[in-house]
């Protein structure tokens, strides 16, 4: 199909179908669907309809990575400027998850998902029509956008919707979802791009996207559950706040990206880091000052807050990356193909979206510590047993420790959250949802440009060139050596953070009563 097929295809059905759904579904509410907001599994429903959208996101994500090489010879360009691709979208997502957060506290949740949802269908539509490398580019960064205002601010509106006693059981659900399109996002991505191209990997996301759409709007009430039973956070926007966090966090997560290529002492990576910091100082001063914070910093006052948000960076910050170094290992030390390095990590995911519901809903009933600290136990346990692995290692053997790994964060995630949530006014969850995830994005970006400062560092100083390029392109046995050391050195680190997670996880959690009662499970 020709480019203006394309861009009137995607972008005609986005409109049309944004313009128009709102009033069908409204239409569509009278008996079924209306009886499905007085039904006892209301809140499963809601779960549903959020679920769906936040399913297109992930599988977005991992179908996207597959699609870069093709991309890449399209567009004639080199994998370094592709895979701004995804570091756009990662540091618009990133920059904007918390005053997205605020901004659904201060609105409705239900609205800023809605609206949130649209922008991204749009600009999906419009990534996928896209002829012109830098208009693709702008078009991802407009779908970030969209992706921030729906991450945070669906995990919130699913918090709110069950009840106190069940909110691990939902943290558990969410994470069932998020396992699930981490497994078919590849597969999918991959089969697309093979049948119909890259742009097909794009549209996928706005038939999948415009079905959450229609759902949220048929079933959730704004008013009744997400609105009127908490009141809606007042005072006027942060907007200096929201300026701050943003320069901040862009600046440090370039640094963090770009450190191990142009040196940890470059002048721009050191002046990076120090405005960074600087932004973040002058962030936290204000936000102690202003009568309506971007994010309230008196929560971290708390120790269930404090610990809970630290334990959560150190198991991203010391287990997302190795689900980078893995499949370098896999295909270029021990020869196996991408597929087959693709399938050696469906066993943890698979573990990981069954045991988060699972632990999600014991830790309702026997508590969080328990749950916490074993979980980065298992983490730690598959960390260790990674930095065993030779050139002659067992495939076994890293299966087995990547079932470990994923386990621990399938065990650990849901209590921790819920622990999280359990320090705060409901009122505040939007807020506190987006905070959370950007904690994800930052540790996962962290542990990736960790792990290769430690890989590739070791491979210089064995004489051996110090980028992860030497080893794809097949550099011999020695350079495999060399980098299979350099894996354990991250592993042995990654492992030590783990371990450190589970200390703080270890103090005893003082959780206090919710000021604001979320509602009942029949809303």
């Amino acid at each position: 199909m020709t480019f203006t097929g394309f861009f009137i295809l995607g972008v005609g059905i986005a409109f049309i179908a944004a313009s128009i759904l709102p009033g069908i579904a409204r239409y569509l509410r009278g008996g079924a669907i209306s009886s499905l907001r007085e039904s006892p599994n209301y809140k499963y429903w809601g779960f549903i309809a959020i679920a769906i959208g936040l399913f297109a996101s992930v599988v977005d994500h991992g179908s996207v990575n597959v699609a870069l090489p093709t991309m890449a010879e399209h567009f004639h360009t080199d994998l370094p400027t592709i895979q701004w691709v995804i570091i756009g979208y990662a540091l618009v997502i990133s920059a904007t998850l918390l005053p997205m957060g605020r901004v659904s506290d201060m609105l409705g949740r239900k609205e800023v998902y809605i609206f949130g949802s649209i922008i991204y269908v749009i600009s999906a539509a419009l990534v996928g029509s896209s002829q012109d490398f830098i208009f693709l580019i702008l078009f991802r960064i407009m779908q970030g956008i969209g992706a921030a205002m729906t991450q945070g601010t669906g995990m919130a509106i699913i918090m709110q919707i069950f009840p106190p006693n069940q909110r691990g059981r939902a943290v558990g659900l969410v994470m069932t979802i998020v396992g699930t399109g981490q497994v078919a996002g590849p597969a999918i991505g991959g089969g697309l791009v093979s049948w119909l191209g890259w742009r097909a990997v794009f549209f996928l996301n706005v038939p999948l996207v415009l079905i959450g759409i229609v759902a949220t709007v048929m079933i959730l009430d704004s008013g009744r559950a997400l609105r009127a039973a908490l009141g809606v956070v007042q005072g006027r926007f942060d907007w200096t706040g929201a300026v701050l966090s943003t320069g901040a966090l862009v600046t440090m997560l370039l640094a963090i990206m770009y450190g191990h290529r142009e040196g940890w002492t470059s002048g721009w990576i050191l002046t990076a880091g120090a405005s960074s910091a600087v932004l973040m100082i002058t962030f936290v001063f204000w936000e102690l000052r202003v009568t309506s914070p971007m994010l309230d910093v008196r929560f971290f006052r708390d120790r269930t807050f404090s610990f809970g948000v630290a334990a959560a960076f150190l198991i991203f910050l010391g287990s997302s990356s190795i689900q980078f170094l893995t499949p370098f290992y896999i295909q270029e030390v021990l020869g196996y193909s991408a597929v087959e390095a693709g399938f050696a990590v469906v066993p943890g995911a698979i573990c990981m979206s069954l045991l988060g519901p699972v632990c999600g809903r014991l830790s309702d009933s026997f508590g969080w510590r328990k749950f916490t600290v074993g979980g980065l136990l298992s983490s730690a346990t598959g960390m260790l047993l990674m930095s065993t692995l030779t050139e002659n290692s067992s495939i076994v053997v890293v299966i087995i420790a990547l079932v470990l790994t994923s386990s621990g964060m399938g065990i650990f995630y849901s209590p921790n959250t819920s622990s999280i949530l359990s320090a705060v006014e409901a009122r505040n969850y939007g807020t506190i949802s987006g905070f959370l995830n950007l904690i994800r994005n930052s540790a996962n970006v962290s542990s990736v440009a960790m792990a290769t400062a430690i890989v590739t560092g070791t491979m210089g100083s064995m004489g051996y060139e110090p980028t992860l390029a030497a080893v794809s392109c097949g550099g011999g046995a020695a350079v495999c050596g060399a980098f299979t050391i350099g894996t354990r050195n991250a592993y042995l680190v990654m492992a030590s953070i783990l371990l450190t997670a589970a200390s703080i996880s270890a103090f005893k959690f003082q959780p206090r009563q919710q000021m604001v009662p979320a509602p009942s499970a029949s809303d």
